[in-house]
């Protein structure tokens, strides 16, 4: 269930920043980077810290 939510989030995080770059300021596409930074740093040392904020509220495996 986790994996799924991290997911969602960061597919989500990119579509709404993408938007922000062309409807709102170009500039928003370094907050895409910052996720697709994010995301390769999970795969290399396997932390996330979207992971643990979902296991501090309660969100299962």
């Amino acid at each position: 269930m986790k994996n799924r939510i991290v997911r969602a989030v960061a597919g989500s995080f990119i579509l709404i920043s993408l938007l922000l770059a062309i409807y709102v300021n170009i500039n928003w596409l370094w907050f895409t980077a910052f996720v697709g930074v994010n995301l390769l740093q999970s795969s290399i040392t396997k932390w996330c810290l979207m992971d643990d904020i979902l296991s501090k509220i309660g969100v299962k495996d």
